[in-house]
């Protein structure tokens, strides 16, 4: 199939809309029209070569639309269902086994090799092979090829212009706070950085009855929207110092937060958050940029506190994604609030409005 998508030639360079060669699904994968795709800072990790890709890559890993065609094998959905792509996975290992798929043993092969498992392409240009399978979808692209691993399906009426940013960011941060770092009445959660990812982590947060919701940022507008989504405390930072922002949690929540997430990378950040513990709490980062860090042992041993890492919410996204969904047809989960449409042909405004922070959640449109 001639399909139009957007390409990376070369690390660095902007994404290019061109026309590739897609293959025909083989018998475990699904060819999907794609209808509308979210932007991620990754994606933008991936154009840069700071993540470990292979050019030239076809990009995009919040895909969703309707499927076209099936493999012989296939038998969750048939053409004409709609259907939520996310991260792939291998399925075989003891970490997909017990359902923690972010954690699966061959992440970096299934996420970002941009092949199938047999290392055999996806897509062509003329001759040349195209990496077409990045988070085992390369989305930013008029159809995908996915499997039953990576897809869930959803309503016919399903409005995937705002859903399609479920799939990573926003699974990331509601993860964090239901899963890995579980919270719930009579908790305290405080919440470093507030784009896409925290303000899942504010909504779940409050979807889950935590008494205090701590929103930290630079960016008014956003305090101002976590404060909208549940936020019950916003702090802004840009007129004081961490050690100030440290103390400012530890006032507002009488003893500090029990939970604290940080979604910036930041070391001094990271530092803040841990020192804004109560006794026992546990901190959690989320993303794998930014320097090293360093602490202090008696930051985490005179108050017995935590710090982990939580990687892609922490969840099979099969079974999280749809209690998403459900909060969200609840109205207990606004993921709408978030988002921002732009056409496909904009991708590249797109990732720059994400990573200026001047739109919280772009999902670019096919339809």
């Amino acid at each position: 199939m001639k399909i139009q998508a957007a390409v990376v030639w070369e690390a660095g360079a902007e994404l290019s809309i061109e026309e590739f060669d897609l293959d025909d699904p083989r018998e475990d994968e699904i060819l999907v029209k794609v209808e509308a795709v979210g932007v991620c800072h990754t994606d933008d990790n991936a154009r840069l070569g700071r993540l470990p890709v292979v050019f030239p890559i076809i990009l995009g890993h919040e895909g969703s639309g309707t499927v076209h065609s099936v493999g012989a094998n296939v038998t969750r959905v048939k053409p004409g269902d709609r259907v939520l792509f996310t991260p792939d996975y291998c399925g075989r290992c003891e970490q997909c086994r017990l359902g923690l798929t972010p954690y699966c043993e061959d992440v970096v092969a299934v996420t970002f090799t941009g092949t199938r498992p047999d290392g055999s392409p996806r897509a062509h240009s003329g001759d040349r092979p195209v990496r077409a399978s990045f988070f085992g979808q390369s989305s930013f692209a008029t159809h995908s090829l996915v499997t039953e691993r990576n897809i869930v399906p959803v309503p016919a009426d399903a409005p995937l212009h705002y859903l399609a940013g479920f799939t990573c960011g926003v699974q990331t941060g509601a993860g964090a706070i239901l899963n890995a770092m579980p919270v719930g009445p009579g908790r305290s959660v405080a919440i470093f950085g507030t784009g896409a990812v925290g303000l899942a982590a504010v909504m779940a947060a409050s979807a889950c009855g935590a008494d205090e919701i701590v929103a930290i940022d630079r960016v008014q507008h956003r305090l101002d929207l976590a404060r909208e989504l549940g936020a019950t405390h916003a702090i802004d930072t840009t007129s004081q110092d961490l050690a100030d922002v440290t103390a400012e949690v530890t006032k507002v929540t009488g003893k500090g937060a029990d939970v604290a997430l940080d979604t910036t990378g930041n070391p001094a950040v990271i530092l803040a958050a841990v020192s804004a513990l109560a006794t026992h709490g546990t901190a959690s980062v989320i993303t794998s940029s930014g320097p090293p860090v360093t602490l202090p042992p008696g930051v985490l041993l005179l108050k017995g506190r935590k710090l982990r890492g939580s990687m892609g919410g922490h969840i099979n996204p099969t079974v999280f994604i749809p209690r998403l969904l459900d909060l969200h047809r609840q109205g207990r989960f606004p993921v709408d609030r978030l988002v921002r449409n732009y056409p496909f042909t904009e991708v590249n405004t797109a990732i720059a409005d994400s990573l200026s922070g001047a739109t919280i959640k772009p999902v670019l449109t096919l339809t």
